[in-house]
This record gives C-alpha cells, structure tokens and sequence, in this order.
C-alpha cells in the first residue's frame, strides 16, 4: 500500500523493524519509497528498532514459523508503544491504531485488546479524503477473482518447485519480452550461456500466462511438433469485449495459418513468475459503457504492457487524462490485470504533461533533488582554499578558452595551445573537476550514479547533478577561477605526441566562445590576439589528428539531427533546421578524443583490472547486406571487410548527378552499426573502439553530465597520486554493475530525447495542415516503404495495405532491394514525393501519417488510399 502512506493526507506513522526488514526482503524499490517517506520532515514517520529494544523483542517459541514470530512481535510492540504513550501524555490521550492486511494477525490483534484495521477499513473511515480510495491495492490475487469469472489461466507453479525445475532443466528461466506489434505474442529470453535456444517464442493467452513485459519467467518448451514460427501478423488489442474468451481463439488460430516448415523456432509456455518486474505505469483511461460503473480498463502507453483493470469512482474526471496506474496482481479467472489508480498526469496532449509521461516511460529519475542530496553540496559563496590546491597546478596565467553550442550553461571543457621554448607546441584539455565536489558514497554520489547522465530534451535538460554544480560551480565559464582536470601533451608541429602529463588544475578561462564566434576569429584576417592564435594552433593540429584517425581507418557517420527553433512566449516549436557543423565542432572533438584516448590508456596501464573503459563492437557482417545491397542498386560498391574498407568506400561514393547519396549511404550505415558500451577492464577481453579505430577508449571530458566520467576521474586521481580515498573503486564486479546501469541510463536517455523530438515534430505539424516535402526511402518493407525527409530529419513509413480498401498488387524483391506497386518500382535511395499530415485520431498515440504523391501509383487511383504511420522513434 505504498501509494497509500506516500499520500500528504498520512502522517504520524511508526514503522517497525520488522516490517522494514520484510519490506527490504520483498522488494528493493518499495524499500527505497518507504524510507525516502521516512526521511521527509513533514510527513512524520519513525522507524522504531523493535528487534533492539528490551521490551519489544521476543524469542522464537519452539514450533512457531518465523511468520507468525514475526506477527506476534507486531503486537507485542503495538501494544507496547500504547501503554507507553499513556504514561506520557494523560491530558490528551494518543490512541494507537494497528494496520494490517493480514486476516489472523488483526483478530488475534483485536483478541488482544489493540485497535487493528485492515488498510481498506481504515481508508474508507477517512469520509473527508474519499480520493483515497482509488489508490487502495487489491490486497491478493486470490481474493479478487472477478465474481463468477471461469478459469481462463493454468496455476503458476510455486516459487520453491520452480527453483527445482530450473535446476533439473525442465524449466528454463529467462525475461519475457512481449511483442509490441501482436499482444498475443512474446519472446523469452534464456538466461544463461547456452547459444542456441537463446529465444524461445510463446504465443496465445493460456502460453503467456499473465506474464508481463520484463517479468523474469519460468517456460517449459513444448514438444517439437508443437513449435510455431514468429507471425508476421499485426494484432493489436482492442479490449472490447473481455467475456470474449472465444474471439481470442480464433485470433490464435489467424497465428497459425500458412507457415513454412524452416521459420519454425523453439517455443514455450509460462508455466510460472519467478520476479515480477512491474513498475507504475502511464496511460489513459477507457471508461467503461456501463452508466455509474466503478470498474474500468486503463490502456497503457506503451503497448508491450495488457490493458489494466481499476476500480475507480473518478471515471469522468479521468476521462481525457493521462494517469499513472500500478499493478497489483492478476487472477487466474480475470482477462485482465487488477491495478489502482496512483496519479492524475495532466490532459492529453499537453506539452507538460506529455513531457512527463515521456520520462516516466523511459525510467528517467527526473524529481527534483531531494534535501539529503542537495545538503552535499558547498556552501555558498565559494572559493578555492588553500587546502584545495594541495595536490593541484595553478594554470590561471594561460590563454585558455571554451568552444560549446550557442545557450550551453554546463561547460565541460576547455582548450589551451601554445608555442614552447624549444619549438614544439603545449597542448592542454582541461575538464571540470567535478569528482572534486562529489565525493563516493554520499546522498549526492548516490543519486548521480543512478541518474548516470543529463538528459536532453527539446526544451528542457534534466541535469545528472544540481544545478549550482552543473551551471555554476563546475562549468568552466570565462574569468572565474574554477578546479580542472587537465591533460597536457607536448606535441610537434606533425601533431605527434612527444610527452604527455596529467594534473589537477585551476584555470581562468579567458572566452566562453560559440563554435560559431571560434571560426569567426580563426578565419579573421585582423585577430591576432593570444586565443585567436591558440584557436589557429589547435585547428591546425586537429586537421592532422583527424586525418591520421580517418587513415587509420575511423569512420565518419551522419545522423539526420534536427534542432526546433522556439517561439519565445509559448515555447511552441515555430521552425525546424537541421543541425550544420563547423570545422571548429570537429577541432574541439579530435581533442575530446585524444585525451579520452590518452586517459584510457593510463587507467589501464595503472588499473589493468578496474579500468572504467568503453567500446564499440564491430557488427556481424550480415549487419551490413541492406548497406551493400542498397549501394550496388546505385552502381556503388561499399567494401566491408574492415572499418578502414568501410571508410574508404563511403568516401568513394560519390554521384554527380546526386549528391546527397553520400549522406544516405552514411546515415544508412549508421543503422548497420552495434551501441557503444562501458564495461570494467577485468570482465572481458575485447576492447576495441570500431567507429574510432581506436584499440582502447574511455568517457573522461563531459563529468558534469555523465557518471563515467567521474569515474574516470577519481581512477585517474589515483593514478597521479593525487587522491587515494577510493577503495570501493577496486571491486570489479561492483563496477560491472555499475556500467550495467549507466549503459542502461544512456540507451533510455536516447530514447527519450528521441520521443522527444518526436512529439515536437507532432507539435510542429498540428499547426501545418497538409505539407507536400521531397523525400528518399531508406528501407523497402514488404507492404511498405520507410522514408527520409531531409528538411525535417523525419523518418516514417508509407504503407501500402489499409483495411476495408482494396490492396494493390504488391512486388517486393529482397534483393535488389525494391518494391513494385501495381506497375511501379520502388527502390532504396529513390526520391519521392509525400505528403506529411498529423494523425491524432488516437489521442493515445499520436501519429504522423505519410501519403505518396510522385511517383503516381497507376492502377484504381490508389493515392488517396496509400496513407502512412512515421516510425516513432521512441521505440527501439
């Protein structure tokens, strides 16, 4: 009933030990909620240690299970804390209430002469917050059967047999992934090393069993001639009718039809939940047809999740909102899960709202930083002491300065470059010293480890630690004096490194440029001033960094990026523009890299088992046939043996007659590639950095928004002597853990930005009507075509099948690869016409639709009916 006691209404609450320690057992997120409660002022909540008091603690008597001991120790303390209150306050008598769902411990409770409630009775008896109600759990699976339901499940095995199943190998246990595009379909993914059987496919509703997306399960494979195929059928729920057990059926068997014996694959059934991995979910209320009904379903936003079933006296006020339900367990005779409503989001479609919906949904930690959190930081005002420069350099006197993207507050780094004695050239790159104000294993190290990394969305950054450290302290504006980590080379005038040192610094950065205003001073004939002359040193030097990198065989990939321009007053996306790059971008980048290059390989020498390090996998060959099938369409070969063939291919690819070829070829190569990952140095063999061509990396220049880099930082630390208090650093197996949840941040932050982008886009179009763009296809599909709108970076999908319309003839060769509609063939990289509209029909799940314009599609005029759903790219 956690949703219940974080309510403001509950106060007064004393938790015992006990029960914290059950809690804690249970389930490692409540635990979390119920002390963070625990911990704020104005609710009033204690722990009181039971276990360690005199008259509260009692022995386990011969026979009685630790279950009922511990019961009776809730008694014995409620009963405790009573005759102790009395003895305080006679004037004003406290009474103490007993809560509990647990049917035999209230009546002995009452038995007893203490005042116990069930959590429900209590709730109800608040007339004045009948609001409550609404979040009340339903307390057990069992208990809840819907009146009358027939059985529809098979029994979950319990826990303890499946463990032996497991074991034994009858069962196999892994995480069920459900299928977004067909609700009556999932995979389970083995936990474990075997090779094969790593996917086992389960379909229709008994198989899947009340599993949830995510849930780890235990699945016994069914009999050979039992087997089934992947559908590739599109099937989503429209939950009307839930007694329509039948109707289900009949879609299971639209699964079966027309399978080739070779697309058969392992599959399974759930025969029991070993974790559930449920978290509150947002989404929409579909208010049910019957007048006054308190019973409703709740359609979730994401569609991998069943509709979920609440009781709810607020159904009207709900209705158009986006709310956040949880779950609280699922009945064998019930269609679908029970749940209770937890929170009312906001309307539809609103810009705030859906900005929250959208975080929730991709588990970004987005509340403001708690008290406990923010009483880490220095007090203000600041300044270094003396003490700060212990272990540090003064580097104030030098000319050094930072080059960011236009409005950027969180500046990570800056740049120094100089001509020395003896000819040669002072390189320096110098990063917040962030790791300075964040010290291991405080509140506030805590919460920027979970955080993992800044988030940026279009209007709004969620920043991975607070803003006096993000915007003031650690940014390295121009001419305040601020802490660094600086990484300085000795470089000849061929860029080639002659020495290089690591320090802990403080620095005075003299400009806080633009990349803009950078290249206005590198290309002025009249500057000559000591930062224009740093700035020329550096983008020489750079220019002969990146070639030697791109010689070596890195690659240089494009994303369609866009940037909105806002309107000032409502902050509504007015305009779109893909981002442009100037050659100071790629200047500040070759020495981001040098130095995480650098600072990689120093950890390593000095930590070869706990280095904090990141690759990126070279992807399995067959990863790359839509690239080479795609370009040789064109008369292009793209060679990809090796990355260095790769680069070199691409640059080849060149058409007069169609320049924009090369960026399609890019972007399309960009898809073929795996995701870059940290991972701990003494945990795996192969550290290659394939898009860099680098044989070792790391994330050591953006500490202010993302944790790696810390990381990096306090490693490096230790490598110069220059700290030593981090012992936990040393444990590998933690430190896997630890880039396990940051790979993990990092995937859901791009998601996010992504959803968006999205969304903006849809802001953008709403006002529009109908825009008629040039577009290109990226990817042919069966019964459709995935396109490329350059002006507005927008991918979607353009179909070619609509229900109740007739189907043109459809051609679709996966060679080439192209796609013949009635007499007209398709291929990738074609430019077409489409025209782009906002379809909100579904107020849940807001679309872009995509309509070909040129070239006509003969035939029944099929325009009208070739209509489009973009791809949204907040799904992975």
């Amino acid at each position: 009933q956690i949703d219940i006691l974080e309510d403001p209404v509950i106060k007064n609450v004393i938790v015992l030990q006990t029960v914290l320690q059950e809690v804690r057992n249970r389930s490692a997120p409540v635990y979390k909620r119920i002390r963070d409660v625990i911990q704020n002022p104005e609710k009033h909540f204690y722990s009181f240690t039971n276990e360690h008091h005199r008259e509260t603690y009692i022995e386990q008597n011969r026979g009685e299970t630790s279950n009922d001991r511990n019961d009776r120790a809730i008694r014995v303390a409620a009963k405790w804390y009573n005759e102790h209150l009395k003895k305080i306050e006679d004037e004003e008598k406290i009474q103490v209430i007993f809560l509990t769902n647990d049917r035999i411990n209230k009546e002995k409770a009452l038995e007893e002469g203490i005042t116990a409630y069930t959590c429900e009775e209590y709730i109800k008896s608040l007339t004045a917050n009948p609001e409550l109600v609404d979040r009340l759990a339903c307390v057990s699976d069992e208990g809840k059967e819907i009146e009358g339901g027939k059985i529809i499940f098979p029994e979950h095995i319990p826990l303890s047999k499946l463990q032996q199943g497991i074991k034994s190998g009858i069962y196999l246990q892994g995480t069920y992934r459900a299928n977004r595009e067909n609700y009556l379909e999932a995979t389970v993914w083995v936990h474990g090393d075997t090779e094969e059987n790593k996917e086992i496919i389960v379909q229709g509703l008994k198989h899947l069993n009340r599993a949830i997306h995510e849930d780890v399960v235990a699945v016994e494979l069914l009999a050979k001639d039992e087997w089934v195929a992947p559908s590739s059928v599109v099937l989503q729920d429209d939950g009307q009718n839930e007694e329509n057990i039948e109707n289900e059926e009949e879609k299971e068997n639209i699964l079966k039809t027309s399978i080739n014996k070779d697309m058969l694959r392992p599959t399974g059934r759930v025969v029991g939940i070993i974790k559930r991995n449920w978290r509150p979910y947002c989404g929409m209320l579909s208010k049910s047809q019957i007048k006054e009904a308190r019973r409703h379903l709740f359609t979730p936003a994401d569609r991998r999740i069943p509709r979920i079933r609440i009781e709810t006296r607020q159904a009207d006020t709900l209705e158009g909102q986006r709310i956040i339900v949880a779950i609280d367990g699922w009945p064998r005779n019930s269609r679908y899960p029970n749940g209770h409503f937890v929170k009312n989001l906001g309307s539809a479609g609103d810009k705030e709202t859906e900005t929250e919906v959208l975080l929730l949904e991709h588990d970004v930690p987005h509340q403001a930083f708690s008290q406990a959190v923010l009483s880490f930081l220095p007090k203000m005002p600041w300044s270094i002491s003396e003490e700060d420069m212990k272990h540090r350099e003064d580097l104030r006197h030098l000319n050094v300065c930072s080059v960011d993207p236009p409005g950027c507050t969180d500046i990570d780094d800056a740049l120094h470059c100089r001509e020395i004695g003896n000819g040669n050239l002072e390189v320096g790159v110098h990063i917040a010293d962030v790791s300075h104000f964040i010290r291991p294993g405080n509140a506030l190290d805590e919460e920027s480890v979970k955080r993992g990394t800044t988030v940026y969305l279009c209007e709004k950054r969620i920043d991975m630690v607070p803003e006096l450290l993000s915007s003031n302290l650690c940014s390295l504006r121009s001419n305040v004096d601020r802490l660094a980590f600086s990484c300085i080379w000795e470089m000849n005038h061929k860029a080639e490194i002659l020495k290089t040192k690591f320090t802990k610094s403080i620095i005075n950065s003299k400009a806080s440029l633009t990349y803009a205003e950078a290249q206005m001073r590198i290309d002025s004939a009249t500057m000559n001033d000591d930062i224009t002359t740093s700035l020329r040193g550096l983008n020489k030097l750079a220019k002969i960094l990146k070639k030697k990198r791109i010689d070596n065989g890195a690659l240089t990939l494009a994303s369609p990026e866009v940037r909105f321009h806002m309107d000032s007053e409502t902050h509504d996306p007015i305009d779109l523009q893909t981002k442009e790059l100037k050659e100071t971008n790629s200047m500040v980048e070759e020495f981001m890299l040098l130095a995480n290059i650098s600072v990689a390989q120093k950890i390593y020498d000095e930590f070869p088992e706990f280095a904090l390090l990141r690759k990126h996998p070279a992807p399995p060959p067959s990863n790359y046939d839509i690239l080479v099938k795609a370009a040789k369409s064109k008369n292009l070969e793209i060679k990809t043996d090796s990355a260095k063939a790769l680069a070199e291919s691409l640059d080849k690819a060149e058409s007069p007659t169609f320049p924009y070829l090369n960026t399609l070829l890019r972007i399309l190569t960009t898809r073929c590639m795996m995701q870059a990952v940290y991972f701990c140095s003494g945990m795996d063999n192969d550290f290659h950095h394939y898009g860099l061509a680098s044989p070792i990396y790391t994330h050591f220049t953006s500490p202010i928004r993302r944790y790696a880099d810390i990381i990096v930082h306090r490693l490096l630390a230790v490598a110069i002597g220059a700290d030593s208090t981090y012992p936990a650093l040393t444990d590998k197996h933690k430190l896997a853990e630890m880039c396990k949840n940051l790979n993990y941040r990092h995937k859901m932050a791009q998601y996010a930005q992504r959803a968006s982008v999205a969304f903006h886009t849809q802001l953008f179009f709403k006002t529009k009507g109908v825009v008629n763009e040039d577009a290109y296809i990226l990817f042919v599909r069966k019964n459709a075509i995935v396109v490329l709108i350059p002006k507005y970076g927008l991918e979607g999908t353009v179909f070619f099948e609509e229900k109740d319309k007739p189907t043109p003839k459809l051609e679709y060769n996966s060679e080439v690869p192209s796609l013949t509609v009635e007499d007209t063939t398709l291929c990738v990289f074609d430019k077409v016409k489409v025209n782009i509209m906002l379809d909100d029909s579904n107020i849940q799940h807001q679309k872009m639709r995509m309509v070909l314009v040129e070239p006509k599609i003969l035939g029944n005029d099929m325009r009208a009916n070739l209509s489009a759903e973009a791809s949204s790219k907040d799904e992975p």
